[in-house]
């Protein structure tokens, strides 16, 4: 008995060194910067051409992509005459009818071009939501502090912000050592294909290689990370796949006097059920782990020594990460039933039942499997199961050991007040994806600050950003456009 006691106790020791010292080794990976100089900025001005820009309805629709065509065509005219340095130094090209390329020439052609990107459209309004905004979706209201509006966080913010520093840098004088690209698509919410997508196979066949591409993605979250008191600003250095299948089930229809043993609604629905009850298993995926790295250092004894020693607490956390929808996405691939549709009478049977269903898959899983997966789980020849045309493998891992996130990291700091600055899973998709051709280093990241309370704000009722957040939006990509050429 004195044996067996000695060896537990020797074995708790020699556990309790080892995870103490992963703990004490597992030291921060933030950056120490400089107090930077923030630039000048005419707050009315830029706060007035951002809330004149929310005002063009350029809306991407899946069932009227190029309904707005003309509202692009004026939004243009607009940038126009907001950005006469931009539009008079740099060169411009319309792609695919509506989406724009700038190009800023460097100076040194042995450098290799830089790119920022940002998306012109918006996704529609329900009409049913209209009566629920604060201030009307296309005002660009200025209230309270705030610009209102369709695309004040996605994401107009962006291309107006990426144009206010470069209209900046040139009234400077500054000139580039290395290209500098502007893209802006105009398709983004409805996959790409004729914006981001048409502009990288144009730079691919000038055989343009970039040493990075910087597009929306993560924000700078204030108490939304469990555990952490200070904000935290998420660089996405991949991105979830995107899949949308249709669930279909045809019946003979009839009087409702007479139905069968089940409906067309109810095989459907049953259907859906059985996805939502075996939900896909969750796993710790490579940009999470890295966001862990960057994270885990930065939190309490306990939180530390967990993400430290993955190798032993990794169920522990998974376990903790899955009571909350947000970061319960970062560890598995999500399943949505979005639109359902059938019947056209109380007392008339339908005759189609029709479903759809959307999925955000995790690195490591495939088209190919998620489609096989709900094939076995559903197991009911009377329903049909179609892909949608809108597909996309998960993205790469971007290097957050490189020099561009070592940029990236230290312009944040110096220019957002010095956050905890972490690489991270963006669960949503993005035009970015369109440009792995081009470089093996994506970045997706927005510098505005997203709370508990904003996340529904993105595709919601009262979309809006602070003028302090757009402030710093300009002054972000103003500094990382002149560091980079440093």
């Amino acid at each position: 008995m004195k044996k067996v006691l000695f060896i537990l106790s020797g074995t708790v020791l020699l556990l309790t060194g080892a995870l103490t010292f992963r703990t004490i080794r597992f030291v921060s990976r933030q950056i120490e910067v400089p107090p930077e100089k923030m630039i000048r900025l005419d707050t009315q001005s830029i706060v007035g051409r951002l809330a004149r820009a929310i005002q063009y309805r350029t809306i991407s629709g899946q069932d009227t992509p190029n309904s707005t065509g003309g509202e692009f065509q004026s939004f243009h005219r607009f940038l126009d005459e907001s950005f006469p340095g931009v539009n008079k130094r740099l060169s411009k090209e319309t792609v695919g009818r509506y989406s724009l390329l700038y190009t800023w020439k460097g100076a040194d052609e042995r450098l290799k071009p830089i790119l920022l990107m940002g998306h012109m459209d918006v996704v529609p309004v329900d009409p049913k939501s209209q009566r629920s905004w604060t201030y009307p979706a296309f005002s660009g209201r200025v209230a309270d502090g705030y610009v209102w509006g369709r695309g004040a966080m996605d994401d107009k913010v962006s291309v107006l912000g990426i144009l206010e520093a470069v209209e900046h840098l040139l009234a400077e004088g500054f000139t580039p050592r290395r290209t500098v690209y502007l893209a802006f698509g105009h398709d983004e919410e409805i996959g790409g294909q004729n914006g981001a997508a048409k502009i990288a196979a144009l730079l691919a066949s000038r055989k343009v290689e970039l040493e990075w591409v910087l597009d929306e993605g993560g924000n700078v979250t204030d108490g939304i990370i469990p555990g952490v008191s200070r904000p935290v600003a998420l660089v996405g250095i991949a991105e979830k796949g995107y899949l949308t299948l249709e669930l279909a089930v045809e019946s003979t229809g009839g009087h409702s006097s007479i139905p069968p043993a089940r409906t067309a609604i109810g095989i459907l629905s049953s259907a859906i059920h059985k996805l939502e009850q075996t939900p896909f298993p969750t796993r710790l995926s490579e940009p999470t782990r890295r966001f862990f790295e960057f994270i885990g250092p930065e939190l309490g004894w306990t939180k530390k020594m967990a993400l430290a020693n993955l190798w032993l607490f990794e169920p522990f956390v998974k376990r903790e990460l899955e009571k909350s929808p947000l970061t319960a996405a970062m560890i598995r691939t999500t399943q949505a039933a979005t639109i359902f549709q059938a019947g056209i009478k109380e007392n008339v049977l339908p005759k189609n039942a029709r479903a759809v269903v959307n999925f955000r898959l995790l690195p490591g899983d495939t088209i190919a499997s998620v489609v096989e997966r709900v094939r076995k789980i559903i197991d009911d020849p009377r329903v049909t199961i179609t892909l949608l045309p809108v597909q996309m493998e998960p993205s790469a891992t971007s290097d957050s050991e490189s020099k561009a996130f070592s940029l990236l990291q230290r312009v944040i700091r110096q220019t957002i007040g010095a956050p905890i600055v972490a690489p991270s899973l963006l669960v949503a998709a993005t035009d970015s994806r369109h440009y792995a051709q081009l470089t093996k280093n994506v970045f997706r990241f927005l510098p505005i600050t997203l709370r508990a309370e904003d996340a529904n704000r993105y595709h919601g009722i009262d979309e809006r950003i602070s003028m302090k957040d757009y402030e710093q939006c300009i002054r972000f990509y103003d500094k990382l456009i002149a560091d980079s050429n440093l």
